[in-house]
């Protein structure tokens, strides 16, 4: 397989993959460790356009970039057009981004059930006038805008189709679609057939996909199954950040993989561990404190036993990590297909946290306006 840049606006990114933006995962320490290993466009965690404009610390956190990182690359999530406004501007007159992408996927309770993340699109009029406030601002740097969102809410209410319509002709560069509801969560399998369909629908833009991609072979499946213009992978990548070396490999044609041994393994560790602290602004406990959830990634399917595992998610310290570290065999090779395949908990479905009424009509209503501005707090990070 021999893939074409991704063209975003004016941004080519010659290896057309995306990191899916994932709270508490995406921040400046593993974009690096993920960028060192191959290319693609890495976005930020998600950050609220009210917490931008109001410049609480930790959204001006997130969005901050490695001075190497280009394109960088911040995704928003609002529910007001008049702070997705504002944000934007904010974004352009200080030059803190060179691509935005808009939060229309997340479906985290606490998100939907304001009206925020795989909601809002069921409210199209709302979802419309966020996306052109977005694009109207972003145009003055030549900034593009794109989107990543779900299929729906859940089977009898699609809404990918009329949403990518709309965003496409309010002049976004383009559209992600991750191939389930919000019903679904993470559960079950992601319906590509929804992808392929997008695809058909939307021609002037790029349309990427996003879901069960594990593996360069799922990407090149996805593509060759979809005719997708690129993929997004977001948990595929969890405590394998090598995973872009291997679809840049797999879509320049090449067969080599990154099968990396127990030693490889630790050493990555230990550095995504040093970059977090960084990240913190040097606050180490704080940094091995984000660490601890990284582990089971990691070592899936490595002969590491529990006694360790447990130790390494109670490091206080990156002297007592390397410590540990140290006492693993670094010749135990890479273990093959059980390192490989889903990672986190994928659970099952959900039922749909949503704002009272929230699916009786598609116009927006004063009672769900006032509610969804509570939707606006600081729940930047997701």
């Amino acid at each position: 397989m021999q893939m074409a840049p991704l063209q975003i606006g004016n941004l080519t990114i010659d290896v057309p993959v995306v990191l899916a933006p994932m709270a508490g995962i995406t921040n400046t320490a593993f974009r690096r460790l993920c960028r060192e290993y191959g290319g693609g466009l890495y976005v930020s965690e998600m950050v609220t356009a009210r917490a931008l404009v109001e410049r609480h610390p930790e959204s001006m956190r997130i969005i901050e970039h490695d001075e190497d990182e280009v394109p960088r690359s911040v995704q928003l999530y609002s529910v007001d057009p008049v702070y997705t406004r504002k944000a934007v501007r904010m974004i352009v007159e200080e030059d803190r981004a060179d691509h935005i992408d808009l939060n229309f996927g997340c479906p985290v309770p606490k998100v939907t059930r304001n009206g925020g993340g795989s909601a809002l699109p069921w409210k199209i009029d709302l979802f419309t006038a966020i996306v052109a406030g977005a694009v109207t601002e972003a145009e003055r740097a030549n900034i593009p805008v794109t989107i990543k969102m779900r299929r729906g809410i859940d089977e009898d209410h699609l809404t990918y189709l009329e949403a990518a319509r709309r965003a496409v002709d309010v002049g976004v560069s383009a559209v992600a679609l991750h191939g389930r509801t919000m019903r679904q969560h993470y559960s079950g399998q992601a319906n590509w057939d929804s992808i392929a369909r997008l695809k058909e629908a939307i021609t002037e833009v790029p349309v990427l996909g996003n879901g069960d991609i594990w593996s360069a072979e799922d990407a090149m499946a996805m593509i060759e199954y979809t005719g997708a213009d690129g993929v997004v992978i977001g948990r595929g990548c969890q405590g394998r950040p090598w995973l872009f070396g291997d679809v840049e490999n797999a879509f320049t044609g090449s067969a080599q993989r990154f099968h990396p041994d127990l030693g490889m393994v630790a050493d990555v560790l230990y550095r995504h561990a040093e970059l977090l602290v960084d990240t913190f602004g040097g606050n180490e406990d704080k940094a091995l404190r984000d660490i601890r959830k990284h582990v089971s990634w990691y070592f899936k399917g490595y002969p590491v036993g529990g006694d360790m595992r447990r130790a390494l998610t109670a490091v206080e310290t990156l002297a007592q990590l390397r410590e540990l570290l140290d006492t693993l065999d670094r010749t135990v090779p890479y273990p093959g297909a059980d390192a490989e395949g889903p990672r986190g908990r994928a659970g099952a479905p959900k039922k749909p946290h949503l704002p009272e009424g929230w699916l009786e009509s598609q116009d927006i209503t004063d009672e769900h306006r006032a509610q969804i501005h509570e939707a606006e707090l600081d729940i930047s990070g997701g």
